[in-house]
């Protein structure tokens, strides 16, 4: 096909091209402006190619951009191409991919793999042969270029390309591309690897054919002179860890001496590519074995990795130390996410129900926005964590010596890695470190006034990773002076120790709960002054703080010497802030903590702050209407809806029964019915919560909803979305026991879900505990309605319940066990030896629950006889028959 370009229509679109690159944001709006109205024209992207591919004369960023521009259509708008364009469009990519300047080649390849996903590689048959056949150019930049393409075709495209829709043009590919592990140009030789390494993650099967010989060619390349050839032999050796471990084996003692080599690389992306091996080695369960005996030389140059570069002190302006009186740029505030209300009930272990979420080592290395993405010193502390995890007590021979060299050192650099180092390993060596604490925690202590910010700031971190064993000593001796410290570095001159002491100082409280109790007033005092203190940045942080000191000490908060500190700055935040500031949800959460804190002691602040939760939630639901009816509105941000959803939830159990006159006089009842059938699983997840809260506080107001309320709680009873199901479980535990007999009505529209999810393997344990208690108390209010179900669930309730300390939901789910068994004696024969196991875990049971459970235990002895009774209780557990003995007299 030949187009010509008319010449006036090609110097308007250069023109345009040239004015785009202009830095004035009114020009580039003017531009986007002609853009879109020439992408009416059908051959407007003719133009664009022919800018692109023809036009050597031009200046390169002109044809790049043209390219780009061209690459965004084709994105938006490539159905509704005609076909003819988009064949020339094609026939020009590849008559190009061998243009003399690497930028130009660069952007056809990006274009190329655009089209193709767009229409789609089997739309474009001849593609793929055509760069392979092109690799084989004698001329570099065609070799170059469609090698380039073919990167970005094998990132974008694994899997279908190993898929048998296009013939598996695997099979001829892969060995093609090892071909060029030996080509004499490194920048070919890099492409060919990363080609590769692209089909290792998926196991692709034509790579798995030839998996020694890829194994041996890098290899081969393991210390070629390129950088971007080494990074990439390391990348693929760090998947193949992953996936064909069987393979690397043989050659591990070979692979790990070459990855020390490598994790020292003098380019900075080759050693980080290399740390990575580590991590994933960790992962593996032979670490241990083949690792050992590497260690004392591993260990030193992970602690090495960890120091600051000089670009990194730069970009960190790690040498000015006193910035707090600089505002912050509004980018350098990272968008937070609220966590919706989750309830879990107190377990008998220790920890309690948090087995959802893993707290990821982060480093305390969150530096900084210019730091934040992955970099060698995270890596390198990160690998050292894991691996003191695999490795335990035994690595601190090694690990010790180059601690003492670090941490005492003189140069600030050095010193600064060993604190990270030292907080790096305190999860894996907690119980081999004890030995060292009484004499590392008062030294860490006195580094919180070194003189350089950055060290201040580690240390806060590494302070904080030991904070469980700070408070289990003596208070005077460590707690006392560590706290006293960190709140002087609260109202540190520097910004970052700010972050970092607020971080820090939110650990010491979730560690120290009501050890704290003594010292409020100062604290208190110290939060507030911040408040006035603090840039934006560090102000959100704040508020956490704030409300993680209020979930520690509860009640504790709620003296009027405490309440007259902490609440008037907060609530002028509040009125200054607008409902539509993204400031506002941190502070909604902070109150929410201390409305549940403070209990009655929040009264005086209840009615504006409840008023305005109903404002935002109304708010958010109306736009939702709008944007859905109408295309102009934009998509609401629903965080705010949650995080006043979950606000009410604070005020409701922390008010209790004073809630009752604000619910009296709102549509929350109305609001809560459209947010419980919300599309986005987090609103619903607080809408439950809120449920239950109110269910709890003011029960008659909920009552007259039931109907509508409780098909609802029943579509969601769906393990899937997991937080969703165990708040709508917990939901429907609470509001049966306040709805007695009359709950009748709505079983079947609950029970066979709650059936399924108990059964479920791999459920989280706080939704099987949730779960347990609710079908518990179902059974309490209804037994004749769930008794027959017994043999369905009564093991796996008896083996969730085993481990819960005794409280207000555990007797009542027992209560409902015990009527339901009397129902039905025999749904519970066959399992009989696990209602057992389940009672004897009761410390303390109410008396007239002992004697429920006494009398089924004897009515059981006497139904099957003494003999066969006596050949029952052999067959448990020594302790388990004491236990019962001394508990039940049986």
């Amino acid at each position: 096909m030949t187009w010509e370009p008319q010449a006036n229509g090609l110097q308007q679109i250069i023109a345009i091209l040239k004015e785009s690159q202009s830095p004035d944001t009114a020009t580039q709006m003017a531009v986007h402006m002609k853009l879109e109205e020439l992408n009416q024209y059908p051959d407007f992207n003719n133009y664009l190619i022919y800018v692109l591919t023809k036009l050597k004369a031009e200046d390169e960023p002109t044809r790049s951009l043209s390219g780009l521009i061209l690459k965004n259509n084709i994105r938006n708008h490539g159905n509704n191409l005609r076909p003819e364009i988009v064949e020339y469009i094609k026939h020009e990519c590849l008559q190009a991919i061998g243009d003399t300047s690497p930028l130009i080649r660069a952007t056809v390849g990006i274009l190329i793999t655009t089209i193709a996903s767009n229409g789609g590689l089997h739309n474009w048959p001849q593609l793929l042969p055509s760069l392979c056949e092109m690799l084989d150019s004698q001329d570099y930049n065609v070799c170059e270029g469609a090698f380039s393409a073919l990167q970005k075709i094998c990132e974008d495209h694994a899997e279908v390309l190993d898929s048998a829709a296009l013939n598996r043009p695997l099979n001829i590919m892969i060995p093609k591309f090892m071909q060029y592990f030996s080509h004499n140009d490194p920048k070919i030789r890099s492409h060919a690897i990363a080609c590769i390494n692209h089909f290792i993650i998926n196991r692709s099967q034509a790579l798995m054919l030839h998996i020694d010989a890829f194994i041996e060619s890098l290899f081969n390349l393991s210390s070629d002179d390129d950088h971007e050839v080494r990074k990439n032999v390391c990348h693929g050796l760090v998947m193949l860890l992953e996936v064909r471990m069987d393979r690397l084996l043989p050659h591990m003692p070979q692979i790990i001496e070459y990855m020390l080599m490598r994790t020292q690389d003098s380019d900075d992306g080759v050693a980080l590519e290399a740390s990575e091996f580590w991590l994933s080695l960790a992962e593996q369960n032979i670490c241990k074995d083949v690792l050992t005996p590497y260690l004392p030389q591993l260990a030193p140059i992970l602690v090495r990795g960890m120091r600051y570069s000089e670009i990194d002190i730069i970009l960190l302006k790690g040498n000015i130390e006193d910035d707090d009186m600089v505002p912050d740029r509004e980018d350098d505030i990272r968008p937070r996410f609220h966590k919706s209300r989750s309830h879990a009930i107190k377990s008998g272990e220790a920890g309690g129900g948090g087995d959802e979420e893993d707290d990821d080592f982060d480093g305390g290395l969150d530096d900084d926005s210019s730091l934040s993405e992955w970099n060698l010193r995270k890596c390198s502390a990160a690998a050292l964590d894991v691996l003191a995890n695999v490795f335990r007590e035994e690595c601190l021979p090694i690990v010790l010596p180059i601690l003492k060299d670090t941490l005492f050192h003189h140069e600030w650099v050095i010193k600064e890695s060993g604190v990270l180092a030292l907080g790096a390993i305190a999860e894996g060596c907690m119980q081999g470190m004890i030995q060292h604490l009484p004499e590392l925690i008062p030294y860490l202590i006195s580094c919180l006034s070194d003189k350089k910010a950055l060290v201040r700031s580690i240390t806060c971190w590494t302070l904080s990773r030991y904070a469980n064993w700070v408070v289990s000593q003596p208070h005077d001796q460590y707690l006392k002076p560590l706290m006293e410290e960190l709140l002087k570095r609260i109202l540190d001159s520097n910004k970052r120790v700010q972050e970092a002491a607020c971080s820090a100082f939110a650990t010491l409280e979730e560690e120290a709960c009501t050890d704290l109790v003594p010292y409020l007033e100062y604290i208190l005092q110290t939060l507030v002054f911040a408040f006035s203190k603090y840039q934006h940045k560090n102000l959100l942080i704040l508020y956490d703080a704030v409300g993680t000191l209020a979930d520690s000490v509860g009640h504790h908060l709620n003296k009027p010497q405490y309440i007259d500190i902490l609440m008037p700055p907060l609530i002028e935040k509040w009125n200054l802030l607008k409902d539509d500031d993204k400031d506002l949800f941190p502070l909604l959460e902070c109150l929410s903590s201390i409305a549940t804190a403070l209990q009655s002691g929040f009264l005086p602040y209840c009615d504006p702050v409840y008023k305005r939760c109903i404002s935002l939630i109304e708010q958010t639901i109306n736009q939702d209407m709008a944007w859905k009816q109408n295309a102009g509105f934009d998509q609401p941000d629903k965080e705010r809806m949650i995080v006043a959803l979950d606000l009410l939830s604070g005020l409701a159990e922390g008010l209790d029964g004073h809630i009752e006159s604000l619910v009296a006089n709102s549509n929350i009842m109305q609001l809560l019915y459209q947010c419980m059938q919300d599309a986005l699983p987090e609103v619903r997840q607080s809408s439950f919560a809120l449920l239950g809260d109110l269910t709890k506080a003011c029960f008659q107001h909920v009552h007259p909803f039931m109907a509508e309320f409780f098909p609802i709680l029943g579509q969601n009873l769906n393990p899937d979305h997991i937080s969703v199901c165990n708040n709508a479980t917990w939901a429907i535990g609470e509001i049966c026991m306040k709805l007695g007999e009359e709950t009748r009505q709505y079983i079947h529209l609950v029970l066979k879900e709650l059936i399924i999810i108990i059964n479920r393997p791999n459920t989280t344990k706080t939704l099987l505990e949730n779960t347990a208690i609710t079908i518990g108390r179902l059974g309490y209010v209804c037994p004749v309605e769930v008794a027959p179900f017994l043999p369905e669930f009564v093991r796996q309730w008896c083996t969730s319940l085993r481990h819960i300390r005794d409280n207000d939901e555990k007797d009542s789910a027992f209560r409902g066990m015990c009527h339901m068994i009397t129902v039905n004696p025999a749904g519970v024969l066959p399992d009989f030896i696990f209602f057992c196991d389940a009672i004897a875990s009761w410390v303390n049971p109410p008396q007239d629950l002992h004697q429920m459970i006494q009398k089924i235990l004897h009515g059981f002895k006497n139904q099957v006889g003494e003999e066969n009774w006596r050949r029952f209780v052999d067959q448990f557990p020594s302790t388990l028959s004491d236990r019962l003995v001394a508990m039940y007299n049986i």
